[in-house]
């Protein structure tokens, strides 16, 4: 597994309230801001493929193993 360091920074700009959990909310906000047109739907549909644990909020551990596994 990847050091979560590798992706504190990617994660931390992704966490715009800093609260150490990325939102779905906060996920549709960011592929607005990057243009594309991502529907609340689809942004719940994205975190789901990341939380492990159900919480509906993607954690930096999570995030770091679904980036890892994404690039393996």
């Amino acid at each position: 597994m990847s050091d979560t360091n590798e992706y504190a920074t990617t994660f931390a700009f992704v966490d715009a309230d800093s609260d150490g959990r990325i939102s779905a909310q906060e996920y549709a906000d960011l592929m607005h801001r990057l243009g594309d047109s991502c529907t609340e739907e689809q942004a719940a549909q994205a975190i789901e493929a990341m939380d492990t644990d159900g919480d509906h909020l993607i954690t930096l551990e999570e995030f770091t193993a679904y980036m890892s596994d994404s690039q393996a």
